[in-house]
């Protein structure tokens, strides 16, 4: 299964809604511990295709990254 963008808590609530699992990752284009997680969120989400996995863009979706109390990344 590919990897969502998450760019809205209405986004969020579908996904939610639908699935039993999901995870979501919070990083910033700045971040290299970031960049360097998207290869093992990939792979994760093909070997588990049950789980729905997302990505936030906390620069762009400030609130959303608010919405789940994200202080700081890594």
């Amino acid at each position: 299964m590919s990897i969502l963008t998450l760019n809205d808590d209405e986004g969020l609530g579908q996904v939610v809604d639908h699935h039993d699992t999901v995870v979501i990752d919070f990083w910033a284009p700045w971040c290299a511990p970031c960049k360097g997680f998207l290869p093992i969120l990939e792979k994760a989400s093909e070997r588990h295709r049950d789980v729905v996995f997302c990505r936030v863009n906390t620069e762009e979706n400030e609130e959303l990254a608010q919405a789940f109390d994200v202080k700081s990344i890594p």
